[in-house]
């Protein structure tokens, strides 16, 4: 039971909110309890609008707010009135010297800082002015002092806080004002973190910026990332981190691996939702929705077992309806990528998980990112005794293009599946197949000595979700040397195989579908990834 000594009455209130949303209703109930309000800028303005009678933070310090707002509540009039201890007589008599009346209740949300790094086009200079200085201030001070301040930062603990009032007479509990101090605190270091994450890797005019890593693949090699300037579009290296552990070497390699088969996906059909889980540079799951909770559901149904512990990326701004969904269950993710995020979306997901790396590139586009400055797409990779320089694989080829080498025509659905396998096999390793149906990859087998093993895999990773037979496409990253792996892959049910062309035997595949009633498309275009 609670002591009344350690109930706190909730007399004055400093609302300075940027997310307005339930303001008014929180104000209005606090007034009916006969609550001064205190309020600054816009804040005020909103609620002397809906008739509250409001004390702007100007008339309580004397001094207007300036500097385009960037100085407004740091003042002793304010800051004394939160952090004063009114247990003690220093404390007491400090105030009565100077006039301060204590606040008992801090209700502030922060610039969205977050979002505004998460949108594309936003400048250095606009990113600076998002970062808040006096709310983070005004927190951190109420949440220090909880044994006398409760403080609310986020809409969605209002209607806790007038539970609490109701509870109480109008007075808050120890335990509660702790509650709120413990997330006032976890929002300030989630805050830090993503303002101390996008200032290390903003500055893109620099020749390159050279960042440690804790180790290279294995602990006991040594790493080091260097951005590169003169790159445009989303990239990892350029991502603001929002919140988790530091990006190891793994991590890096992983995330970019999503990140470039969401972009590949999100030009192939800017207008639908997608996502992809990637483990070890390859895709265990990938699928199109038109909504994004449905699409990561439909990306975890691919491969479910490897899905533990993999890195996400998707192609819409992260909402709550999706959050909620990756937060359910036994699920696991190591890194997730995303234009940006809700608020909500950021709250559940930090809450779910300490560590998860939440990464925020900007707007996908329909263009891929990272060019250099001469204009081209290039990749490097290092041997003993050189480096290796080569054009990136930004192909990508509509169905309108192939070749129908045998077999029914294909419907516009069994080529939509077509498209959506055939991007997603560019981004497996070789020998790589990949099995889907309704915009989902059903099963993948990859990084395998010879084509059969794929298809073998492939099938097996597929297992139980191949539906009726003809349903499902099969996309080989290169042509088939022989009918034996197409052989595997009609027998397992699938109605549509699309592959490069190219080998001397096609013809073997290509009679071997027609007598089977198999769909035979030809791309042109090989997609080895070693």
């Amino acid at each position: 039971m609670t002591d009344s000594s350690e109930l706190i009455s909730i007399r004055r209130a400093l609302l300075s909110v940027s997310d307005k949303s339930g303001l008014v209703d929180l104000a209005r109930a606090l007034d009916r309890r006969g609550v001064e309000l205190v309020s600054t800028g816009g804040t005020a303005a909103t609620l002397a609008e809906d008739g509250l009678d409001v004390s702007r933070v100007e008339d309580l310090t004397g001094v207007a707010e300036m500097m385009g707002g960037r100085v407004k509540t740091l003042h002793p009039a304010i800051h004394g009135a939160v952090l004063a201890r009114r247990d003690l007589d220093e404390d007491r008599r400090a105030m009565a010297e100077h006039g301060i009346t204590p606040i008992d209740l801090v209700c502030v949300n922060l610039y969205p800082f977050e979002q505004a790094v998460g949108r594309a086009g936003t400048t250095a200079a606009e990113a600076l002015e998002q970062i808040d200085i006096g709310g983070p201030a005004m927190v951190r001070s109420a949440a220090k002092n909880h044994a006398f301040v409760a403080v609310v930062t986020s809409p969605e603990q209002y209607p806790q806080l007038l539970a609490e009032l109701d509870a109480h007479d109008g007075a808050t509990t120890p335990a509660f004002r702790r509650l709120l101090a413990v997330a006032a605190f976890r929002l300030t270091a989630r805050y830090d973190g993503a303002i101390s994450g996008w200032m290390e890797n903003r500055d893109s005019q620099a020749p390159a910026v050279h960042r440690t890593l804790r180790y290279g693949e294995n602990p006991h090699q040594g790493a080091r990332l260097e951005v590169l300037s003169g790159t445009t579009g989303p990239s990892i290296p350029s991502a603001s981190v929002l919140h988790g552990k530091a990006l190891s070497y793994n991590n890096i390699l992983d995330a970019a691996a999503a990140l470039a088969l969401v972009q590949d996906l999100h030009r192939i059909d800017p207008h639908r939702a997608c996502a992809a889980i990637i483990k070890h540079t390859n895709a265990c799951g990938a699928a199109r929705a038109p909504d994004l909770a449905d699409a990561f559901d439909r990306t975890c149904e691919g491969d479910p077992l490897a899905a533990y512990g993999g890195i996400l990326a998707v192609n819409r701004t992260m909402d709550a309806a999706t959050a909620r969904r990756i937060c359910h269950g036994e699920r696991f993710l190591e890194v997730i990528v995303a234009p940006g995020y809700e608020d909500a979306a950021l709250s559940m997901l930090t809450e779910r998980w300490k560590n998860v790396r939440l990464l925020a590139v900007g707007d996908l586009g329909e263009a891929p990112g990272d060019a250099v400055v001469t204009g081209r797409f290039l990749d490097t990779r290092s041997i003993p005794g050189g480096m290796l320089v080569q054009d990136r694989d930004t192909a990508i080829e509509h169905p309108d293009d192939w070749t129908h080498a045998a077999g029914p025509a294909p419907s516009g659905d069994m080529l939509d599946d077509a498209a959506f396998a055939w991007t997603v096999v560019k981004h497996l390793r070789s020998n790589a197949v990949v099995l889907a149906a309704g915009a989902r990859m059903l099963g993948g087998g990859c990084g395998l000595v010879d084509r059969v093993s794929a298809c073998r895999l492939a099938i097996d990773k597929a297992h139980g979700k191949l539906g009726d037979r003809g349903s499902s496409v099969a996309a080989s990253d290169a042509f088939f040397p022989f009918p034996d792996g197409p052989q595997l892959l009609i027998e397992a049910g699938v109605g549509c195989i699309v592959h490069p062309g190219g080998s001397r035997r096609d013809q073997l595949t290509n009679d071997l579908c027609d007598e089977r009633g198999v769909t035979c498309l030809l791309t042109g275009v090989r997609h080895f990834r070693h």
